[in-house]
């Protein structure tokens, strides 16, 4: 098949300054936890997205100079000549599929702690980024930048704009968004100054557009220079003469840059979690840019939909269709469209658990996608499996996150597979959990992998099959797959932070209570230490029943951790918003059916709350008796045909639904024995000896 009309303008080639991006499926900057320690994985993370059809593929926030210093979390350098054999490395593998590379090229300013270079970070006033999350806080403040700091920054971005185009990169950024220095000197409380650089919109722009003269300066006559930026909060600032301070600034810099990449202003809104931002978020904030200027403009917002994607263009809202998280979940977007098969689409789910793996310092990880990351480490491509290494047949027990996965995965290898499952239902936990408050988006991961699997002539699928040893036994096959997940807990928490004994008591509640359609009685208390969403969106639902709740935690916010995800400042406002009262610092002590009994994690103060009801989302433990009774009975595996039984999914280790799905993955790619067990350490481009120190940069 081949793309039908109305998607046509997707693969338009556009022009951005002196180079020529072939469609307009733009992969735009993104972290990926792949730093210069890691450039046989990063080249291979990247080409895959000029494989599947990406017509420019971008690097991740690159730094310009050890003032610039983001450690411990994950960033790239262009400091000297083997980061630039480095990044070579990526380029080299992007042109090889036909797309356009670009690098972006970044100074950090005031929201670098420079823990590693020691170097007092860089600000147009000395103001200092305040940062709540602990990753992110520091005790080093700003240093207030003179005339010479800020052309010793130019300069940098230009020794780096020059390097870059020695590696071989095509655009070449300019960063000034996301509280980075170019945006320090843009916002008012940042820049505080008094000389030319501070004070009015004009003054304020002038360093940005410096930086973006200097760079064209050194290599826009073969390089495009594109100029990133955020305009969310200039977007709502008063302007004496233009509909806001954003209208100004890129009016006053209209037709300065070869491309305008524009988005929000910080994580939790720029990269918003499906559960409170829908697809195409950003439109009401950056819609004004391409009335401004003629130059072409890239924005993201999930997009997943071709249909959206082609109404971005055709209102003239976007030049290029930017992505970042849909490019990661499915690095063929682009050439599925282009062929028809956009009902292939393995669509971004928007839970941000890509995000969570630049917060921890690793390689990006996804819950769509298990093979991102794992290109060069494992081999692992997402359209390309290898053949199955005998007629081995394979028997998948339960059709959840993992069951799925690794039915499919086995089954594009060529694996005769039957899945079967004891509800009536495909999906196992995702069946409750996508019912819940804002996650329905999450059903795209059962969808896409019953949409596949019910399409093969190798798979048999067996709903309301419940299944013990002995009719596993009797199945004649030589694989068994027990995925049939795990089950949550009345366990409670101690001071040591540990799951303690459980309360029994009628009317204590856990989720599985829930999906099974046992509503507690109101008022009710949830008590959550799992800290993901799961208690967040528990106390959500209660609240939608029309129950009192209350909400309580021994962290220090509700659903402490999705901090990592981008969602935790929105999860707060809807437990607010609907009137749920949040207690932190607090362990569940005890309940007697009409009290519950609370303490200071910390202090051991004591605190009591009237309830009629405990709902407790904490700790899970495997639903695993049927693998164990199986086991119980190996002696009769020989006669039974059955060569291996294995636990995947939350049936081995319960955990988030990326865990499940990668465990299946990783199972149906070593089913034979001749997949790789561990994965390839990659190691840096060390050429040359390391460089001096950085006197007189």
């Amino acid at each position: 098949m081949v793309t039908t009309s109305r998607y046509d303008i997707l693969f338009q080639p556009i022009q951005i300054g002196p180079v020529t991006a072939p469609n307009r499926f733009y992969q735009v900057p993104h972290a990926s936890g792949m730093t210069e320690a890691n450039p046989r994985v990063r080249a291979a993370f990247r080409a895959m997205k000029a494989e599947g059809g990406w017509g420019v593929v971008s690097t991740g926030a690159v730094s310009t100079h050890p003032s610039s210093d983001d450690s411990p979390l994950p960033f790239a350098r262009l400091w000297d000549d083997n980061d630039v054999r480095s990044h070579a490395m990526t380029v080299d593998a992007v042109h090889a599929h036909g797309a356009l590379a670009a690098i972006e090229l970044w100074h950090g300013g005031a929201s670098v702690m420079n823990r590693t270079s020691r170097l007092a970070p860089y600000s147009p006033s000395g103001i200092p980024w305040a940062a709540t999350h602990v990753g992110f806080m520091g005790n080093q403040r700003p240093r207030s930048m003179d005339a010479q700091d800020i052309r010793d920054v130019i300069n940098w971005q230009v020794t780096a704009a020059k390097r870059a185009r020695q590696a071989g990169f095509d655009i070449i950024y300019v960063y000034a968004g996301m509280g980075y220095l170019g945006y320090e000197f843009l916002l008012e409380e940042y820049n505080q100054r008094t000389d030319a650089y501070g004070g009015s919109v004009e003054n304020r722009v002038r360093f940005v557009r410096q930086m973006v003269e200097a760079t064209k300066d050194a290599v826009g006559a073969t390089c495009g220079v594109a100029l990133r930026i955020s305009l969310e909060e200039l977007r709502a600032r008063d302007s004496e003469h233009y509909a806001s301070q954003a209208h100004e600034v890129v009016s006053l810099m209209r037709d300065l840059p070869d491309l305008w990449d524009v988005k929000m202003d910080s994580s939790p809104t720029d990269c918003g979690a499906s559960r409170f931002r829908p697809e195409g978020a950003h439109e009401a904030v950056i819609d004004f840019v391409k009335k401004v200027t003629d130059k072409p403009v890239v924005g993201v917002g999930r997009f997943t939909s071709p249909d959206t994607m082609v109404s971005q263009l055709r209102r003239g809202v976007l030049d290029l269709i930017g992505a970042a998280r849909s490019g990661i979940a499915d690095p063929f977007l682009p050439n599925k469209i282009r062929a028809g098969r956009v009902d292939d689409i393995r669509e971004c789910i928007g839970c941000n658990i890509c995000i969570s793996s630049w917060h921890d310092g690793v390689p990006v990880r996804c819950t769509q996608n298990a093979t991102a990351g794992e290109e060069w480490r494992r081999g692992w491509h997402p359209e390309k499996f290898r053949a199955a290494g005998s007629d081995d047949r394979l028997l998948v027990l339960g059709a959840g996150p993992a069951g799925l996965e690794a039915a499919l995965v086995a089954a594009r290898r060529g694996y005769q597979v039957t899945l079967a499952d004891r509800r009536e239902e495909f999906g196992g936990r995702l069946i409750f959990e996508t019912s819940m408050p804002g996650l329905n988006a999450w059903g795209r991961v059962r969808d896409y992998r019953v949409q596949a699997l019910r399409q093969m002539a190798n798979v048999d699928l067996y709903l309301g099959s419940e299944m013990g040893a002995q009719d596993l036994l009797a199945m004649e096959h030589a694989n068994i797959a027990i995925a049939t997940g795990s089950r949550w807990t009345r366990f409670l928490y101690s001071a040591l932070e540990i799951p303690v004994g459980q309360l029994h008591q009628p009317a204590v509640y856990t989720p599985d209570d829930l999906a099974d359609g046992r509503l507690p009685e109101g008022p009710v208390l949830v008590f959550d230490f799992d800290n993901y969403y799961m208690g967040g969106v528990v106390a959500e639902y209660l609240a939608e029943k029309g129950l009192q709740v209350s909400y309580a935690t021994p962290a220090g916010h509700a659903s402490a951790w999705t901090i990592m995800t981008n969602e935790l400042p929105f999860v707060q406002q809807a437990l607010y918003d609907r009137g749920i009262g949040i207690l932190t610092q607090m362990l569940l002590k005890d309940f007697d059916g009409q009290t519950a009994r609370l303490e200071n994690i910390f202090t051991g103060a004591p605190a009591q709350l009237e309830v009629c009801s405990v709902a407790i989302t904490g700790h899970r433990q495997p639903r695993d008796s049927v693998y164990h009774e199986l086991i119980a009975k190996k002696d009769m595996f020989a006669d039974a045909g059955i060569k291996s039984v294995q636990r995947i999914g939350d049936a081995l280790a319960p955990g988030a639904i990326v865990h499940a799905v990668y465990s299946g993955h990783q199972y149906a790619q070593q089913l034979d024995g001749t997949g790789r067990e561990g994965y390839r350490r990659d190691i840096p481009i060390a050429t040359d000896a390391p460089a001096e120190a950085y006197h007189g940069w």
